[in-house]
């Protein structure tokens, strides 16, 4: 029952993701951030199997740095998600990752910039998208109240929206969901919306 969605404000992308890691009927924990830092401006949100999404992310984001390490510059959003589309198109042919992706990355150039990435290697840059079973009611509230421009109070105001849709609506919502931003001062937390925290483990 995962969830993952993201939208570009003025100058800003933000990307919020459920916490809870799943296995049939348990609920293994409650806090696993699906949201990666890939660099200083740069963020990869996941979904699908568990083992995929690790591996992939970690694999995009060691790239992403080796290329910078070699060559001293980083690469650009619009760069960093086409080698992300093209690492899924080659897997795909030979042992597909189930995993989809929103990337967000913020450039001095180009400002900043959402591309939506599904597993069978399709790439588009959106202004507002979402993965899961919470991307029902995340693309509806969207679609009736995203638009171009929206300051960080009013993106965080229909995040909240959203949060509060998924979890009264679907039947087995996940509680908790962390929310990240990336701007011209980078990529970095913003809150975490939680309604249960892990339980500490009882001393014996």
């Amino acid at each position: 029952m995962e969830s993952i969605f993201g939208l570009v404000g003025n100058d800003f992308a933000i990307v919020a993701a459920d916490t809870s890691a799943v296995h049939s009927i348990l609920v293994h924990k409650s806090n696993e951030d699906k949201i990666m830092v890939l660099d200083s401006h740069k963020l990869i949100a996941a979904s699908g199997e568990p083992g995929d999404r690790v591996q992939f992310t970690e694999y995009i984001q060691k790239n992403v740095s080796l290329y910078q390490f070699r060559n001293g510059i980083p690469l650009t959003t619009s760069a960093a998600a086409n080698f992300t589309r093209g690492e899924l198109a080659t897997a795909l042919r030979k042992n597909p990752y189930h995993v989809n992706i929103l990337m967000a990355g913020y450039d001095e150039e180009k400002g900043a910039e959402l591309y939506y990435i599904d597993y069978i290697a399709s790439l588009h840059k959106v202004d507002k998208g979402a993965f899961g079973y919470g991307s029902y009611f995340a693309l509806s509230l969207m679609d009736r109240l995203y638009h171009k421009g929206m300051s960080v109070d009013e993106a965080i105001a229909l995040i909240d929206k959203i949060i509060i849709e998924i979890r009264s609506r679907l039947v087995v919502a996940p509680p908790n969901f962390v929310i990240k931003i990336v701007d011209k001062d980078g990529a970095r937390d913003y809150a975490w919306r939680e309604s249960i925290k892990d339980a500490g483990v009882a001393a014996a």
